[in-house]
């Protein structure tokens, strides 16, 4: 089933396949780094992971689904900057 929109009670829409995306973790002490766009400045990127955009034509929302069980690649391998700029992947999600 498709993912749905609670206050518009409709289905998001897919909008785009295949898109790369970075888990961030926080650096320093964690006391005071905030999720989210907060504290933006206090994370790093951690992970490559592969998803799908999807969105809700009544409000615009939209949400990333459809996320593999495994990253494509981790912050410690010698693979991961190559892969994060040959991918595209510059959205960071600050939460964990």
């Amino acid at each position: 089933m498709k993912p749905i929109c609670m206050p518009c009670q409709c289905f998001f829409r897919p909008k785009k396949t295949g898109y790369y995306f970075i888990e961030g973790y926080p650096i320093g002490e964690t006391d005071d780094v905030q999720p989210g766009t907060a504290t933006p400045d206090r994370w790093k990127p951690y992970k490559i992971w592969h998803g799908d955009i999807w969105r809700c034509e009544g409000c615009g929302a939209e949400i990333i689904s459809g996320v593999g069980r495994e990253p494509i690649s981790v912050h410690h391998m010698p693979d991961f900057a190559k892969l994060k700029s040959q991918l595209g992947a510059d959205f960071q999600v600050n939460d964990c």
